[in-house]
């Protein structure tokens, strides 16, 4: 199942159309996807029973972040190998815990102002969670999880590491947190916890790699951020990024006015980002 956010309201994507949850079900769920999100099992489980009528022909274009609404938005970061040896960083023992404030957030097509000269990509496998999820062990974890999503965690590097590092700043500029283009549930991949995603910059591929290769595989993050606090339905988590980010290349590289950053996850769908000089 795919669920997306068009105009603020819930819709199931089927075969390329958009079928309005709170239509479809009479108005017993929606019309926003928070609404759903609240109440993912009874959705679920009434889905099953439906025959969906009335769908409509969309672009990606008309979406937004498929949960628009989250209490809680976190982020992992040194979560590849890869990433962290590129960085000259050790793999971390526990997960490098922040956050992305949820006003950063963005929907799979966007225009965002870039804030400064420095600011990166990093494509991430996000996870939707769906079921409140508190002190959950790995084994139960993916029963949380109402869907994953593809999203970038953009970051401006000069803020990211000003007055000893101030990682949610510098990456919750207005817009730098594209998520999208809906979320698919578990059960749609033939393995969940091998997903490949990538990115590229004006068509030149920067990043590729597979969830398989996560240092703290997503049951594994669920179980440690749900012992410290409960995860709540509609809460984000960007599980990390692998090698190929912008400030480890050799000379550094970071986005500029113009450039068109295209993000992708096996099985879920396109993220299209362009880059904007600042308002001011």
């Amino acid at each position: 199942m795919r669920l997306a956010n068009r105009g603020g309201r819930a819709v199931l994507v089927v075969d390329h159309l958009a079928y309005d949850v709170a239509d479809i079900t009479q108005g017993r769920f929606g019309p926003r996807p928070s609404s759903v999100l609240d109440r993912w099992e009874e959705f679920r489980a009434a889905v099953e029973q439906l025959a969906p009528m009335g769908g409509e022909v969309f672009e990606l274009d008309q979406l937004g972040c498929p949960s628009p609404e989250p209490r809680q938005v976190f982020a992992i970061g040194l979560n590849y190998a890869s990433h962290a040896a590129e960085t000259g960083l050790g793999a971390p023992e526990v997960p490098a815990v922040f956050t992305k404030f949820p006003a950063a957030l963005s929907g799979p097509v966007s225009t965002v102002e870039l804030s400064g000269d420095t600011v990166d990509w990093e494509v991430e496998l996000v996870v939707v969670i769906g079921i409140r999820a508190d002190r959950v062990d790995e084994g139960d974890a993916w029963r949380h999880v109402a869907g994953l999503s593809v999203g970038q965690d953009l970051s401006d590097r000069t803020v990211q590491f000003a007055a000893g590092g101030q990682f949610s700043l510098g990456k919750s500029y207005r817009g730098y947190g594209p998520v999208g283009p809906w979320l698919v549930t578990p059960d749609e991949f033939v393995d969940p916890n091998d997903v490949a995603i990538g990115c590229s910059v004006n068509g030149v591929v920067v990043q590729q790699d597979r969830s398989s290769g996560l240092l703290f595989t997503i049951p594994a993050l669920i179980a440690e951020l749900s012992g410290v606090l409960p995860l709540l339905p509609g809460d984000l988590i960007f599980t990390g990024t692998p090698a190929g980010v912008g400030m480890a290349a050799q000379p550094a590289r970071y986005l500029r006015p113009g450039d068109l950053l295209e993000s992708w996850a096996d099985g879920i769908g396109p993220l299209r980002t362009r880059c904007a000089a600042p308002a001011h």
